[in-house]
């Protein structure tokens, strides 16, 4: 079911100019909870679940540190905001230097926490001017798989990479499913697969996706060092 995710509590006024041809209404609620194990954290994978704009912000910073530190990180941003959930519009307006400080205070919420909390003030500035901060929004009528890959990579720090693991993830887990959104999702829609967090439905699968990333990791090394010429000199 498109939507099942509710939107988070962010006051969203309904959608003002692009917004409101996008479909950032009211939002949708769920029929039921959706349970994620992502960030091996109980709390933290609540949030993730039942929050749209703390899954975005766990996808974002989910790069160059482990995956269950990457999305624990909404859950600990949204304490250290005093709040049970991540309000796009009071990150967007939230003053430069005092939101870095949440991100550097120990633990640090990221390896480098300057460059990505500016990075999610980023993100949830264009989802208030795009979507009236409302991120649900981002999927919520999306006609097709093809229509939310462009929706998810236009959004600040989502490349084509990033987008199509998220949108794997909605259509995997989180009942986010247009037409055509496997194909859109490239390989990491393919069902069965252990390549990215959308795979990931427990302590088991993430033992298996760190594996696959750390073979492919592995693989890609390999491939560049054989390509460079004169990799095996005469001493």
């Amino acid at each position: 079911m498109i939507g099942s995710m509710t939107t988070s509590g962010n006051g969203s006024t309904g959608g003002r100019g692009k917004a409101a041809g996008r479909g950032a209404g009211t939002g949708t609620g769920r029929s039921e909870a959706v349970t994620l194990h992502i960030a091996q954290n109980p709390e933290a994978d609540e949030l993730l679940g039942r929050s749209p704009l703390a899954a975005l912000v766990g996808m974002l910073l989910d790069q160059q540190v482990p995956m269950e530190w990457a999305f624990t990180g909404p859950y600990t941003l949204a304490a250290r905001m005093g709040s049970d959930d991540l309000d796009a519009g009071r990150i967007a307006a939230y003053d430069p230097d005092a939101f870095t400080e949440l991100f550097v205070t120990k633990p640090a919420l990221h390896r480098y926490p300057g460059s990505m909390a500016k990075r999610v003030q980023q993100l949830c500035q264009y989802l208030v001017a795009e979507y009236g901060g409302d991120a649900d929004a981002v999927w919520r009528d999306a006609t097709t798989g093809d229509d939310l890959l462009e929706r998810l990579k236009a959004l600040p720090g989502f490349g084509v990479q990033k987008a199509q693991i998220f949108l794997a993830l909605l259509g995997k887990q989180l009942g986010v499913r247009p037409p055509g959104w496997r194909e859109a999702a490239g390989p990491y829609g393919e069902a069965g697969s252990r390549r990215s967090v959308a795979d990931i439905t427990g302590p088991e699968s993430l033992v298996e996706v760190r594996a696959y990333k750390q073979e492919a990791k592995a693989a890609a090394k390999a491939a560049k060092a054989a390509q460079k010429p004169g990799t095996s000199r005469k001493k």
